[in-house]
C-alpha cells in the first residue's frame, strides 16, 4: 500500500509493545517541533492538548479528535515525562503509554537551503501484541496527517473515517 510515510515496526518485550517510526521531514526541526510539541502543532494532525504544560514533570492531557474504531474518542492524561527544548519530547499517558518524539538536523533532507529534520519516534506501551498492532496503523495514519500539517494542511477531522485506518491495519496484520 503506498504511503508517504515508511511503515513502522513493533518490538515485542512480554507484556510491553514498542512501536517504532524513523521519519524524514523537508521542514527544518523548528517546524517539526511545533508540530509535536505545542497545543497548536497537535491538533493539526493528532490531538487536543489541554492542560499542556511543556516542561519536565508537566501536566498533559491528550484528547485524540479521530474515533478509535469502536467509535470512541480516546482521551488520555498524563505527563510529560521528557523535556529537551527543540529536540525530545515525551509524553507518558493513559491509554498510550509512553510517547517519544526525538528530533534532530538532516542535512540530507534540505529545503530552502536549510536542513530538514530527522524524527524518531517510539510508543511504549503494556498491551497485547494485536493491540500494538492497531496503535501502529494509528500511528501511521496520524504521520501521513503530519506531512498534511507540515505542509500546511491540517486534517478535517469532521470528515475522517475509518477507511484508511481499516487499510493500514490490514497491511500491518499481512505483515507480520
Amino acid at each position: 500500500m503506498e504511503s508517504p510515510i515508511p511503515y513502522g515496526t513493533v518490538v515485542s518485550g512480554g507484556e510491553t509493545q514498542t512501536i517504532s517510526f524513523a521519519l524524514r521531514f523537508p521542514q527544518p526541526v523548528e517546524e517539526v517541533w511545533a508540530a509535536v510539541a505545542t497545543p497548536e502543532g497537535l491538533a493539526c494532525w493528532l490531538a487536543a492538548a489541554a492542560p499542556f504544560e511543556q516542561h519536565q514533570g508537566g501536566a498533559v492531557t491528550l484528547r485524540w479528535l479521530d474515533p478509535d474504531e469502536h467509535g470512541a474518542a480516546t482521551v488520555a492524561p498524563g505527563r510529560v515525562t521528557g523535556w529537551g527544548p527543540s529536540r525530545l519530547a515525551e509524553y507518558t499517558v493513559d491509554a498510550h503509554g509512553r510517547i517519544r518524539f526525538e528530533l534532530v538536523a538532516d542535512p540530507d533532507r534540505a529545503a530552502d537551503g536549510a536542513p530538514g529534520t530527522r524524527l524518531r519516534f517510539t510508543n511504549e506501551l503494556t498491551a497485547p501484541y494485536s493491540a500494538a498492532l492497531r496503535h501502529l496503523a494509528g500511528w501511521h495514519q496520524h504521520f501521513e496527517f503530519l506531512v498534511e500539517a507540515l505542509a500546511g494542511r491540517s486534517a478535517d477531522w469532521r470528515a475522517w473515517n475509518l477507511e484508511r485506518w481499516r487499510a493500514l491495519h490490514g497491511a500491518y496484520e499481512r505483515a507480520r
